[in-house]
């Protein structure tokens, strides 16, 4: 009997792990996605994973391998020659388990706009902070991953956040649009209905 991955993963050898001495990509996938659940060493780096569970089809390899295959953005590489990501919680928001039913292949920027930079942000809501030298709050988000686009000053959060979650709602749907034609039709749908709370 092959040895478990990480404990629980099957490998029943039936579809190819290594090609010409390396792992293939939806090997990796799979031991990368297994890590992120069942390795306490990295759950400690990344918090984020603590709690997340794998179905039990994706337990098996060769399901996996299979799975892959027939998902949209699999093997697919961006212009800056990133692979697409293995995502569990876009078309579920906050959803804890991946399964064939809940995971999807998207490109780095779709990945990167839905970062949760919830730790950074301090006591006041999403894009909002407290510009002392003004005495206001000030509304900003990232467009693009990186650059602050400032979206104005205000008397109270609630102003600010208002602001910013129309600002950014506009956002993903533009995204949604730009990569309509390539990407999952769930995800689509997701994106082009998609709403950011407060809290």
């Amino acid at each position: 009997m092959s040895k478990l991955v990480w404990g629980v993963g099957f490998n029943d050898k039936t579809r190819p792990a290594n090609v010409d001495g390396k792992k293939v990509k939806e090997y990796d996938l799979w031991r990368n996605m297994l890590k992120r659940c069942f390795s306490e060493k990295l759950q400690t780096h990344r918090p984020t994973y603590k709690g997340c569970s794998v179905s039990d089809n994706f337990l098996r390899y060769s399901f996996f391998y299979d799975w892959c295959h027939n998902q949209i953005g699999f093997g697919k590489v961006d212009e800056k020659g990133c692979y697409w990501h293995l995502d569990k919680d876009l078309l579920i928001i906050g959803n804890k388990t991946y399964s064939e039913n809940t995971c999807v292949f998207v490109p780095n920027e779709i990945n990167v706009f839905f970062t949760d930079s919830g730790k950074a942000r301090g006591e006041y809501p999403l894009g909002v902070c407290f510009h002392k030298r003004v005495g206001k709050f000030m509304a900003r988000c990232n467009v693009n991953g990186k650059q602050q686009q400032h979206l104005g000053y205000f008397n109270t959060p609630q102003e600010a956040f208002a602001v910013y979650k129309s600002f950014k709602e506009a956002l993903c749907k533009q995204l949604a649009l730009k990569w309509k034609d390539e990407i999952d039709e769930r995800l689509f749908n997701t994106m082009m209905n998609w709403q950011i709370h407060q809290t």
